[in-house]
């Protein structure tokens, strides 16, 4: 009962002084406005780079093969470690073989989907169709059928077919996008299949026979002048993989793969530490040389940790001015016990212990503190809604984040409301009653 009465007087104190009480819930609104609203954008910033970064591949594993540390490739001659010689690049003998991808796929058949390779040649030049004066340029590599058909937003094939490992092995065709159509070729993508194009690639003449044309996405290239010039958007040329490495000199060997494990199935995050040693385990007599693997989905993680890290930091610092809210609130308090010091005396002489003077103002700074709350989680939701519309990925702040917000509220109400209450607890009533 008591209890009502002293929330009943609290809101009496702070409708009969309005301005006052809002100057004072000034900085406890700003604050958790502020903690709100960096949280939303946190979320809205960690989903967007999330998002963006699962659609290149959550479930692939990149295994490489990297140089071994030094103190791994040194040898000990009479108790002297001498460190080897090591080449900048790795000799055929020192690329993953056909061998290693197939042992590995024997050994875990369920756990991976398949392994996609590809070979880069580099940029293809040829002249733009109905203007030889301008070059087009195109983006040229060597890929296995599994790494086409599993592009993404570019896997479809609008006319011809994808690239057969088996079927186009040593032939000089190509996959392309229907803008390289657009820009080198000339007619429509239907028209462009069985014809002949000429790329210059470093400095020398190959031409190809288009098999197939598939759906250009616009989102997935950018322009050297932000899309404004159309003949600087550049797409990939795909040819078949052994003719990429004939182009190139490239050995059998991979010095990179991709491993793409069923994500439906398979801890990436875990699966990767047995991709790595399982491929290591080829180069234990190798000094120079070993395999290593990666996944997106340990950046993933590490991504959301640092972003989660740099949206507290932000916050905390954001929290100090709850810090000076509640320097505010207690300063309000002292003026509010100084002019009610008549009224705490005429308590005290009816009969009202300390304790219910000290809760009575307590209170009165709790509710001060929750309004203020509830109007800065108000305004940091639609803040903070804004912002994450402006970021491009719609978020929210998360349920712990908002009853942090409100028992901060209260902590502060509690804390620096506690000393101007146990001042007026401590008023003697007939001093008080005689104060003017």
């Amino acid at each position: 009962m008591q209890l009502f009465e002293n929330i009943s007087m609290a809101l009496t104190s702070v409708k009969s002084n309005k301005m006052r009480s809002l100057l004072t819930m000034l900085g406890i609104i700003i604050g958790i406005a502020a903690v709100i609203a960096i949280e939303t954008v946190g979320n809205s910033m960690t989903g967007s780079v999330m998002d963006s970064m699962s659609g290149m591949g959550a479930s692939n594993i990149s295994v490489t093969v990297t140089q071994k540390s030094s103190s791994s490739t040194s040898g000990t001659s009479q108790g002297v470690r001498l460190r080897r010689f090591m080449d900048s690049q790795p000799s055929d003998s020192d690329l993953i073989t056909q061998d290693m991808m197939d042992d590995f796929m024997a050994t875990f058949p369920t756990q991976v989907d398949h392994i996609e390779l590809s070979q880069q040649v580099g940029d293809g030049t040829i002249a733009k169709y109905g203007d030889p004066t301008t070059t087009i340029k195109t983006s040229v590599s060597g890929a296995n059928t599994v790494t086409l058909e599993n592009l993404g937003a570019d896997s479809q094939i609008l006319y011809g077919r994808w690239l057969d490992d088996e079927k186009d092995a040593g032939r000089r065709v190509a996959c392309v996008s229907e803008k390289f159509v657009e820009q080198a070729v000339g007619g429509t993508a239907q028209e462009a299949i069985g014809k002949a194009v000429t790329l210059t690639i470093n400095k020398n003449l190959y031409t190809f026979y288009i098999q197939g044309v598939y759906k250009y996405t616009e989102d997935n290239y950018s322009s050297m002048f932000g899309g404004s010039d159309d003949d600087s958007i550049q797409t990939n040329f795909y040819i078949p993989l052994d003719v990429a490495k004939s182009i190139v000199g490239a050995g059998a060997g991979y010095q990179s793969i991709t491993v793409v494990a069923n994500g439906g199935s398979v801890n990436v995050t875990t699966f990767v530490d047995t991709v790595g040693d399982f491929f290591a385990s080829y180069y234990t007599r190798n000094d120079s040389w070993t395999a290593s693997a990666s996944s997106l989905a340990s950046l993933l993680d590490s991504m959301s940790e640092m972003m989660s890290t740099i949206s507290l930091g932000i916050s905390a610092i954001a929290a100090l001015s709850l810090l000076v809210g509640g320097i505010g609130v207690m300063n309000i308090m002292m003026v509010s016990v100084t002019e009610r010091t008549r009224e705490i005396g005429t308590r005290k002489a009816l009969g009202a212990p300390a304790s219910a003077i000290r809760m009575q103002f307590i209170t009165e700074s709790v509710i001060l503190c929750l309004i203020g709350g509830a109007i800065g989680i108000v305004l940091g939701l639609g803040l903070g809604a804004a912002l994450s519309k402006a970021v491009g990925y719609t978020a929210r702040p998360s349920l712990a984040a908002i009853v942090v917000a409100v028992g901060f509220s209260m902590a502060i109400g509690v804390f620096f409301g506690y000393y101007p209450a146990n001042k007026a607890a401590k008023l003697d009533p007939i001093e008080a009653l005689r104060y003017e």
